[in-house]
């Protein structure tokens, strides 16, 4: 399957688009929050038997026949196809996660994000990070706060080229709020081959969330829902008359098809074994 032959209305529906797909920022923007909606953040492959593949054409199959999800190399993998099928000048970017559990970065092109140039300014597009994501592209043109909703973010750029995209959690403070580090890029061109060794890292390494826990998070319009190892989780977003609300529920195994299929829109074709144990450090800190 070629640009050529991807059905593009057909992955337009898949996400909920609907519109003119016009050569603009509002599109970008439209199809980006689009696909966070619709598309949710999972690695259940590794834990129902298969493996992950980046070939596009079976991504494309993934993602938009089967209506599933996948994590980093798959949701944006398949998304900077479509944008490059729409048009756009894409750029494919390696970016180092910072670990919660250690406080270093994962080792390059442990996360595959997107940079798209759109009339001289660039943009930073990531549909496929889960909890701390950014609903709709950030400007590679500002080191100041980019607010989307309650959340603040900004990316903050080193002299060494280095590109830190930080946040403030579930809060706004300004610019004197407490920033955190959620991963660093350059801005140096790759392919998708370039991830393959990180993608079969993530698929079976004991320092990996994807091979330690069974995951599945989607965007909804007034918060987050997210399923890990035996527990559901729904945040709802704070708004001006109320406060950011969590609630978990505890699962059993013969539950979470029916939590998925109904929740998430995801039908597995094999049985999933639920999985949430502790994360190993890694030896190599970056």
């Amino acid at each position: 399957m070629t640009s050529a032959e991807m059905h593009v209305d057909t992955y337009l529906s898949r996400i909920g688009f609907t519109g003119a797909s016009s050569l603009s920022l509002h599109v970008l923007r439209s199809v980006h929050t689009c696909h966070l909606l619709s598309v949710p953040f999972e690695n259940l492959t590794v834990h129902s038997g298969g493996r992950v593949e980046l070939d596009l054409p079976h991504l494309y199959q993934k993602i938009v026949k089967q209506r599933r999800g996948g994590f980093c190399f798959e949701n944006n993998g398949l998304f900077s196809w479509l944008l490059s099928t729409l048009g756009f000048q894409v750029t494919l970017l390696s970016a180092q996660v910072k670990s919660q559990l250690t406080g270093f970065y994962g080792p390059p092109c442990d996360h595959l994000i997107i940079m798209v140039s759109l009339d001289g300014h660039r943009w930073l597009c990531d549909v496929g990070f889960g909890v701390p994501g950014f609903k709709a592209p950030l400007s590679l043109e500002s080191s100041g706060p980019q607010e989307q909703g309650h959340r603040v973010y900004r990316i903050r750029k080193h002299i060494t080229g280095m590109h830190f995209l930080e946040w403030q959690r579930e809060e706004n403070r300004g610019v004197d709020g407490d920033w955190a580090e959620i991963y660093k890029f350059t801005l140096e061109p790759r392919l998708m081959e370039d991830f393959a060794e990180m993608c079969l890292y993530h698929q079976s390494s004991p320092c990996s969330i994807f091979f330690c826990k069974s995951l599945c998070t989607v965007l909804t319009a007034g918060g987050r829902l997210t399923y890990i190892g035996r527990r559901l989780t729904c945040i709802t977003f704070p708004t001006e008359r109320t406060e950011l609300e969590t609630t978990t529920r505890e699962l059993q195994d013969e539950e979470i098809p029916g939590v998925l299929a109904e929740k998430f829109g995801v039908v597995l074709n094999s049985p999933l074994i639920p999985k949430d144990e502790t994360i190993t450090p890694p030896a190599v800190m970056y």
